[in-house]
């Protein structure tokens, strides 16, 4: 029995729980970096560089959720996209095209908005809404009917929607929002920001539908292998279409809620938003391969983000470096993914 036992092959602690810590580590890594973060905040502070650490505030931390929460749609919605294996190149400029045109519906000299809240609230909503829907709608269809690679034609529709942008208002920004829609970026509901309670509503909804709908298992069926998703009776097609269809909404949304917050819709906005987006989505743990990913991981994936690019924004450092970091991150995170070892063996 002793000579049976010896023969049994020893499995590593990391080996054991590795399932685990592909699931809590994005977790732990968050409570790591506020703890660096943190940490460096009173080293400052004992240094005599600041006066207190800012960073523990509650004023900060509202800061940085309001600061995550246009990514944070964005990256709902590319969460999954990229589950099913695709990419949405186009939702920084389809977020440009939503927030520019809805914004026409919410300016001063607007009759429609005058005087009515509602109207000056719903109105630039149903708008942004529905340009995200139509635009989502297009990507989908186009590239699952014709089995064309997402990542032309949605950097298609980033030209094709940029160039919209400027169209609309002949490269000009518009300004002079009234109030009330302005209240959707800037007002607050029991002291915490609309866009944050936006975003956290947005992303308890996405967690349902992806965790507790057949449509959210059709989801990851159609990532993990779409020809056995097909024979399985699964409408693939159908299945992309409605995907990048709710990831243009998402997008539309998030055009409002800046445009909203920086009081005017300037042609430029959402420059690289899209990359935000997927590096939040792929920092959670989402695997590019498709059949991979969760919300959870998403949301502290986005929150990871925002509390690097506060806590160096505190520290006084460059957004260059802020840039290469993300970079590394994301190269971090895909080399630690486990489906890409599975593919490669």
């Amino acid at each position: 029995m002793s000579a049976t036992h010896s023969l049994t092959p020893k499995i590593s602690f990391l080996t054991r729980n590795k399932r685990r810590m592909h699931k809590y580590g994005i977790i732990i890594a968050f409570f790591v970096l506020c703890l660096i973060v943190a940490l460096t905040g009173e080293y400052q502070v004992a240094q005599g560089a600041w006066s207190n650490n800012y960073f523990l505030s509650n004023e900060n931390m509202l800061i940085v959720l309001r600061q995550v929460s246009i990514n944070g749609i964005l990256a709902i919605g590319m969460t999954f996209v990229i589950i099913t294996a695709g990419v949405d190149l186009s939702v920084g400029s389809v977020l440009a095209l939503s927030g520019i045109v809805a914004a026409r519906f919410a300016t001063n000299n607007a009759g429609l908005a005058i005087g009515s809240t509602a109207t000056a609230v719903m109105m630039p909503l149903i708008v942004a809404l529905g340009i995200g829907i139509v635009c989502g709608l297009i990507n989908g269809t186009v590239l699952a009917r014709y089995r064309l690679q997402p990542f032309i034609v949605t950097m298609g529709m980033l030209s094709a929607a940029r160039g919209l942008t400027l169209l609309t208002t002949d490269g000009n920004p518009v300004s002079q929002l009234n109030s009330d829609f302005r209240w959707l970026g800037n007002g607050y509901i029991a002291s915490v920001p609309v866009p944050v309670i936006i975003f956290i509503i947005l992303f308890g909804l996405a967690w349902i539908l992806l965790n507790k709908t057949l449509f959210g298992r059709y989801i990851y069926a159609v990532g993990g292998n779409p020809k056995s998703a097909h024979t399985s009776g699964i409408n693939v097609i159908r299945i992309k279409v409605l995907v990048y269809t709710l990831c243009g909404a998402l997008a539309g949304i998030a055009g409002l809620i800046l445009t909203a917050r920086t009081g005017s819709a300037q042609t430029n906005a959402g420059a690289g938003y899209e990359l935000d987006a997927i590096a939040a989505v792929v920092i959670g743990g989402t695997s590019m391969a498709g059949g991979v990913g969760t919300m959870v991981g998403t949301f502290f994936g986005v929150l990871i983000i925002g509390v690097m690019n506060n806590g160096l924004d505190l520290l006084g450092v460059q957004s260059y470096y802020q840039q290469i970091i993300k970079g590394a991150l994301i190269v971090v995170a895909v080399l630690l993914d486990p489906s890409r070892k599975q593919q490669r063996d």
